[in-house]
């Protein structure tokens, strides 16, 4: 998949201005809807916006403009960069969360609580980007809205990906120590004796008692 220019919108206020190319291949070029470069070209949208030659920044030729001028369906194809700029790397630490969701956090962590108890405090954190006090709230019911709260999945909420949940769950699975008591009970190996607990010898003397009173109400019959 082709990257969009730099500065998107004002490349496309640049190419309607000095171009004849289509809204359509405008759009596809600068990764906008149509409508928007519509709205571009009446002056509804991008008012202040000053317009960024893609020739002069080498994202595009004076050659291939003159093709989609000329052949409306032909869609422009933007130059490689000569140089690249690298990704900023991923800050370790708590997610950030936009401010619209940041209300649903709280009901996210009841949810992971409850569903995957096995799950550290920090992991909670990176999943959701909490703090430890907020968790321990929850956790002990003392959350200043906790009559109001509501389990809700945080990968409904958009607060992660299914994939960083599933992830978390693994490690903690992995780490989890076996409980030996959870696992029931086995049977012994044939060569280790069984204790016999006091009052469980068989009464042996009672055994034939009881099978001569059978005998003997046979012979009655």
């Amino acid at each position: 998949m082709a990257h969009p220019p730099l500065m998107p919108k004002a490349t496309a206020v640049w190419l309607v201005e000095n171009t004849a190319l289509s809204f359509d291949q405008v759009a596809d070029f600068c990764k906008l809807h149509p409508l928007e470069v519509k709205a571009i070209a009446d002056g509804d949208a991008a008012q202040g916006i000053k317009g960024l030659d893609p020739i002069l920044t080498g994202q595009l030729t004076r050659e291939e403009i003159d093709k989609g001028v000329a052949d409306p369906e032909h869609r422009l194809k933007i130059l490689d960069p000569k140089v690249r700029v690298p990704e900023a790397a991923r800050k370790k630490g708590p997610r950030y969360t936009p401010v619209s969701r940041r209300q649903d956090r709280p009901n996210a962590i009841l949810w992971l609580v409850r569903n995957h108890p096995e799950l550290k405090d920090s992991q909670i954190m990176r999943l959701v980007g909490t703090t430890k006090s907020t968790i321990q709230a929850i956790r002990e019911r003392t959350h200043w809205n906790a009559q109001n709260l509501q389990p809700l999945d945080p990968v409904t909420l958009g607060l992660c990906s299914q994939i960083d949940l599933d992830l978390e769950v693994h490690r903690a699975a992995k780490e989890k120590p076996v409980d030996i008591e959870a696992q029931g009970a086995t049977l012994l190996p044939a060569s280790e004796p069984v204790e016999k607990k006091p009052g469980e010898e068989l009464d042996v003397d009672a055994v034939f008692a009881k099978l001569k009173q059978i005998g003997g109400g046979n012979k009655s019959e």
